[in-house]
């Protein structure tokens, strides 16, 4: 009767334990129950957080509003200057009885008139071209800034929702642990153990201890990067996955060629070209007209002028040509540092490409051999252990290589995504509202 009541505990706590390790297999954690009751009725999905930091991020809206400028600012660029007033005296007497006098001389005249310059139409053209690059060159650094906020929004929400999961992986191992305790007191109990096994245990529960608050100080920085963003809101409890986009090399190195960044270098070219054409435009004269009505005294009659007035670039080797130069100059640096841009987008692009392609293989062979082969080698230990045919440190080490495995397996797979949001959010912006078309 004693052994009876001896073996009925063992075989119990055996059964739970594999009941254990079953929900783990499938999934099952105390994080899923709670989403599961809450119905995802409120939480912080991929979708919401998006749409949060494009309506938040302190550097889009100062693009935004920089675009915003430009293209104020383009309006008049190729307007004419504003005309001028002029007011004045002309032939007034200073000597004699009748000097500052105003009606005493025929000749003193007061008078009112206006001057409007018209500079050369090449030049009005230059610069109507150079605001216009500006205006296509805010539009793009806009462009850029979003796509760097979706790119550092989506990544920050990743490394919380992996963090997350092996935060609710280690909730399963503590009640692994548990059961896994009273195994071996039980069996240490029954004789069929050494009694130095129960120390076992308890390390290895240590070891999950000192991994859960190495994960949980590393859940408080994925936070404070996502409230970068999102502010408070990044406290929400988060809910559904990031979507999974299909990565085309094809489509990705097509769409290099208009990358944001690249769009950038261009109209920066764009502008040092305008540039060079208003220095060269400036080698032609403008001209101006000022017209003229001259008051004289009563007993005089009044008068009225026409005037022409044209500017002379005489000295073209010393002031425009050297404004011309230093343009073209600023032209030829703008330019190699658009060639050079390219090819570290294509290398950066190259390497993007590979690691994705790295990190599917690596996350496919986690999951299907490394995984599995863990948690057999555990089960066979087990067995063997409980036949006395292995030592509690053989099954020890196997249940933290499993742990390993299992923690490795939610680490690549956080990478994986995030390496794919990179991309598509690199290079997958042709169409420029599908970054937001996740459903909150």
């Amino acid at each position: 009767m004693k052994r009876s009541r001896r073996f009925i505990p063992v075989r119990s706590l055996r059964v739970a334990f594999c009941i254990a390790l079953l929900m783990d297999c499938v999934g099952v954690s105390g994080a899923d129950h709670t989403a599961s009751r809450s119905g995802h009725s409120v939480g912080l999905s991929f979708g919401r957080a998006i749409e949060l930091a494009l309506q938040q991020a302190p550097s889009l809206r100062a693009e935004i509003a920089r675009q915003e400028a430009a293209n104020h600012a383009a309006g008049p660029a190729a307007s004419l200057p504003d005309p001028k007033l002029i007011l004045g005296v002309d032939n007034v007497p200073i000597e004699g009885d009748e000097r500052f006098s105003l009606d005493s001389e025929r000749m003193t005249m007061q008078r009112i008139g206006i001057s409007q310059q018209f500079p050369n139409g090449a030049k009005r053209q230059a610069r109507d071209m150079a605001a216009q690059s500006q205006v296509s060159l805010a539009a793009a650094q806009t462009q850029v800034t979003r796509l760097q906020v979706l790119r550092d929004v989506s990544s920050a929400w990743i490394a919380r929702k992996t963090l997350e999961r092996q935060l609710a992986k280690v909730d399963a191992l503590k009640r692994e642990n548990a059961l896994f305790d009273q195994a071996v007191k039980a069996r240490v109990a029954g004789g069929e153990a050494r009694t130095s096994d129960v120390i076992s245990p308890r390390v290895e529960a240590a070891e999950i201890d000192a991994l859960q608050d190495d994960l949980l100080a590393k859940h408080q920085l994925a936070l404070a990067s996502l409230a970068r963003w999102i502010g408070e809101e990044a406290r929400s409890p988060l809910i559904g996955e990031a979507p999974l986009w299909p990565i085309s090399s094809d489509i990705a190195l097509h769409s290099l060629a208009h990358h944001p960044e690249l769009e950038v270098a261009d109209r920066k070219v764009d502008f040092f070209s305008a540039q060079v054409r208003e220095a060269d435009a400036a080698k032609r004269p403008d001209w101006g007209v000022t017209v003229a009505y001259l008051k004289r005294g009563d007993e005089f009659s009044d008068m009225a002028s026409l005037q022409f007035n044209m500017d002379l670039p005489l000295f073209g080797g010393s002031r425009q040509g050297p404004r011309a130069s230093a343009a073209r100059s600023e032209r030829v640096a703008v330019e190699a540092e658009r060639d050079a841009l390219r090819r570290e987008h294509e290398a950066m692009l190259v390497a993007d490409l590979a690691e994705y392609h790295r990190l599917e293989k690596s996350m496919q062979r986690q999951r299907d051999v490394m995984l599995p082969l863990a948690s057999e080698k555990v089960d066979l230990l087990m067995a063997a252990w409980r036949g006395n045919k292995a030592t509690l440190s053989e099954v020890i080490s196997a249940r933290r290589e499993k742990i390993t495995a299992q923690m490795k397996e939610i680490e690549i797979a956080g990478a994986f995504h995030q390496r794919a949001a990179r991309l598509h959010f690199t290079y997958d912006h042709e169409d420029g509202e599908r970054a937001e078309g996740v459903t909150p």
